[in-house]
């Protein structure tokens, strides 16, 4: 029961589901580079008053690999709203619209970011959307981030992505495009943006231009970066306590979290488990490598758990098998690249970090301070923060950063 729970935890970390009624037929119009598929206004769950589906079309988006045991579907509300669709096309993206969203009197609209395995929903309007024990304490609020600013008079959206650890660089595109949606649809000239862990890592993408060939550039448009948990010089969480993790993942040893195991093997009940599909080595996280990057210089290794070693640097251990952290972040970290591009001088950058290793049923990150998943001295890191506007460490855990009323008062100074 405890694994369960534990799973259910950590999915909304690494690194986060509900009904509606009736969809309007596909609109299908043409607003700049992308296209409206349908809109939701009738029997939407957890207080949105309106959710609409878009698709980029640059032709660079191409279906993403999902865990072919089905867990990083899509289930419940978020499924109908991808058109009954549980593994969406990667050029899919969800516009979801907070009450007051034509009329609250606050002149900048704020566009909210969901980080990885979230959904807007468990994100930013019901942190007890999977119930206890999802939301980093065993009771969880049924309101979150979205009510409360919504009721202090933002005009506020949320994104919504089709592969919840999807690639970066697509989830940086679609935030570009989410900005331009907004900005057409208020008139504003700027949107401030609010991303939480993954979501904070790919807004910080689009703000700073990394992008591919295919990717368009910043636009100006972003007023106020705020970055809520955010691995800004990346984090290895999985890989200092790899076989921990593990447990809730290998599906022989109980495990169905959704993120990539550091290991492609290991022994579950006396035998050899290979799943490669399921760890940093296959494709099915597409979106995993980014965030990676090595603090073994900095933080000890934690030497008294199993295979630390070989887990970390590669190799085969006692119980499993992998190879290491430094593979994983030369197939496809962006942390260097991120820092290198550099935000821009006019965007005045937040940090928002916790400090409080206290996730319920989870084998939090306690070789260094941290939010149970990001070590504080990388959520606050300054590198290419070319305008640091405030930093703040609160005492929250990563889960808790997006919906407690600490961290809900300083986001909503911060924005003004």
């Amino acid at each position: 029961m405890k694994r369960r729970l534990a799973s259910r935890v950590a999915a909304a970390l690494v690194a986060f589901a509900a009904t509606v009624a009736g969809a309007s037929a596909p609109a299908e119009a043409m607003t700049g580079s992308v296209t409206l598929e349908a809109s939701y206004s009738t029997g939407l769950e957890n207080g949105w008053a309106l959710v609409e589906r878009y698709r980029d079309n640059s032709s660079a988006f191409v279906a993403e690999t999902y865990p072919p045991d089905g867990r990083g579907d899509h289930t419940g509300q978020t499924r109908r709203l991808f058109g009954d669709v549980a593994r969406p096309h990667s050029s899919r993206f969800l516009l979801y619209h907070a009450p007051g969203w034509q009329t609250n009197p606050k002149a900048t609209p704020v566009l909210l970011v969901h980080g990885a395995n979230q959904t807007a929903d468990l994100a930013w309007a019901n942190p007890n959307a999977r119930g206890s024990y999802g939301c980093g304490q065993a009771d969880c609020p049924t309101t979150g981030l979205m009510q409360h600013l919504s009721a202090a008079g933002y005009k506020v959206f949320a994104i919504g992505f089709p592969h919840v650890t999807g690639d970066g660089y697509y989830w940086a595109e679609q935030i570009g495009d989410a900005v331009r949606l907004i900005r057409a649809k208020t008139g504003a000239a700027k949107v401030d943006v609010i991303g939480w862990s993954k979501g904070a890592f790919n807004a910080r993408m689009y703000v700073s231009s990394l992008r591919k060939s295919w990717g368009t550039a910043y636009a100006g448009d972003v007023r106020k970066l705020i970055l809520v948990g955010g691995p800004n010089k990346g984090f290895d969480w999985g890989y200092r306590h790899g076989w921990t993790h593990d447990f809730a993942i290998f599906p022989e040893c109980g495990g169905s979290l959704n993120a990539p195991a550091p290991h492609s093997a290991m022994i579950c009940y006396g035998l050899w488990r290979s799943h490669p599909e399921l760890s940093y080595e296959g494709n099915a996280y597409p979106g995993s490598d980014d965030m990676l990057y090595r603090w073994d210089d900095v933080y000890p290794l934690p030497a008294a758990e199993q295979d630390w070693y070989t887990t970390y640097y590669g190799g085969t251990g006692f119980y499993t098998q992998g190879r290491g952290i430094q593979w994983a972040i030369d197939r496809g970290s962006l942390v260097m690249p991120l820092i290198a591009a550099g935000t821009p001088s006019g965007v005045p950058v937040y940090q928002l970090c916790g400090n409080r290793a206290d996730m319920a049923l989870l084998h939090n990150e306690h070789t260094g301070p941290s939010d149970g998943a990001v070590f504080v001295a990388s959520c606050s890191a300054p590198d290419g923060v070319a305008n640091r506007a405030a930093v703040a460490t609160l005492p929250l855990n990563h889960l808790k950063l997006g919906w407690a009323s600490e961290a809900r008062t300083q986001i909503t100074t911060w924005l003004g």
